[in-house]
């Protein structure tokens, strides 16, 4: 008789587990995406963006802009003449530091410096650009990440040649920026006393591989790191978006500068996380003219720039991997798989609640597909970026753990090599 109960039992279990299981699955989905789209500072929303009626200021603060540049040959004229074109009222200089470039980017600098003399905009007499130099990076230090290197070499610069302005500017060699940019950047950040003020620049959306991933990293980067939560004075959220950041000296400075971080791969973040730490007030938003001229033809060059960062984003942890991959796996790819998948299940609820899942996926993911000029209909296919980018977090942790982790432009940075990497819960 115990045989038989015990029989009818596992018979049962093997009928009622599978269903039971699915049915789970489609409920976490379910609970996912309710608290995704309801509780989690409306990330998807995508809104934020500089007021374009600039506040009259008495006094416009002066301003040094650091572009760190290694191998920029492609874009780098373009951005000297951006910046150089700024029709900022203040004192602005800009430095260009030249980080062991191999491809001719120093030369192209000056040169472009020659060529865009004339554009200087003085205005009343008072403002406009003061000078525009290139100066070497030193030799890279253990400890020190190229391009924080590079970016700490402008401020010494800037500290040892020349009275310290009020404001520092970091912007990418391969991003270019409307003449009013840093006016408006000015205006925001005085006006609403900000220690650090941030644009997310328009990344560029071309070819096949850009269509699919880049409003994904957009969107993936507005959950990781809301910008409602990161704009509020109250919550330890913290990010920076690294074409573009302008930052109050002093607060920087006060904050432990540069050398506090020195290791940090993700150093934007790193940046606004040490600002706020401090007790400093972050803004960031996305940029509506500023865009990235970084042309990615292929998977490849993509796939490299996740597989750089993702596993230290996730502090080298095995555990944070496994959850990540989980997570994924359960609100982006279950909900699709839960539908198609109906003929081999039958299970009809749980097939309408992936339904219900891959909707609100869509609706959510549909602000930045329109910010970026795709089609509304594309959020449907967000299932096969986020496969993407599980592969490519799963591929950093695999480099990493073969010493190959870190690589960018010829330079290897592993974990050991980054005490300074701070992260959004740290």
């Amino acid at each position: 008789m115990a045989r038989i109960c015990l029989g009818i039992y596992l018979w049962l279990v093997a009928i009622m587990v599978p269903s039971i299981v699915i049915y789970a699955i489609a409920w976490l989905g379910i609970a996912g995406w309710t608290y995704l789209l309801f509780f989690h500072n409306r990330f998807w929303y995508g809104r934020g963006n500089l007021p374009r009626d600039l506040p009259k200021l008495k006094t416009w603060p002066s301003v040094v802009a650091v572009v760190p540049a290694r191998d920029e040959a492609p874009t780098i004229r373009a951005c000297v003449k951006s910046l150089m074109a700024q029709n900022y009222p203040g004192i602005f200089s800009v430095i260009f530091v030249d980080d062991a470039s191999t491809d001719g980017t120093g030369d192209i600098v000056r040169s472009a410096i020659e060529q865009n003399e004339g554009s200087r905009t003085q205005i009343d007499g008072s403002g406009g650009i003061n000078h525009t130099i290139i100066i070497p990076a030193p030799p890279l230090t253990d400890g020190w990440t190229g391009k924080l290197s590079a970016l700490n070499a402008g401020l010494s610069y800037t500290n040892a040649h020349q009275e310290s302005p009020e404001y520092i500017w970091f912007t990418d060699a391969d991003v270019v920026h409307p003449p009013k940019t840093l006016s408006r950047l000015i205006a925001k950040a005085v006006h609403e006393r900000l220690d650090l003020t941030s644009l997310m620049v328009r990344l560029r959306c071309i070819s096949f591989w850009e269509r699919l991933l880049i409003p994904t990293f957009i969107y993936f980067f507005q959950m990781l790191y809301p910008f409602p939560a990161v704009n509020n004075p109250s919550s330890r959220v913290a990010a920076a978006a690294g074409g573009c950041i302008l930052l109050r000296r002093e607060s920087l400075n006060a904050s432990g500068g540069l050398e506090s971080i020195s290791s940090a791969l993700i150093d934007d973040c790193a940046i606004a996380k040490l600002i706020k730490r401090s007790g400093g007030r972050l803004w960031l938003g996305l940029a509506d003219g500023s865009k990235s001229l970084r042309a990615n033809e292929s998977l490849k060059p993509l796939w490299a720039m996740i597989r750089r960062t993702a596993f230290s984003q996730l502090k080298y942890s095995p555990l944070l991997l496994v959850l990540t991959v989980l997570a994924m796996t359960l609100i982006f790819l279950s909900p699709p798989a839960l539908l198609l998948s109906f003929p081999l299940h039958g299970n009809s609820l749980a097939s309408f609640l992936g339904l219900v899942s891959w909707v609100a996926m869509a609706v959510s993911y549909s602000p930045t597909l329109v910010d970026y000029g795709r089609h509304r209909w594309e959020g449907l296919i967000l299932p096969l970026a986020a496969a993407l980018y599980t592969f490519m977090t799963v591929d950093s942790a695999v480099a990493h753990g073969r010493h190959r982790g870190g690589q960018w432009k010829g330079r290897h940075y592993g974990p050991s090599a980054e005490p300074g990497n701070l992260s959004e819960f740290s």
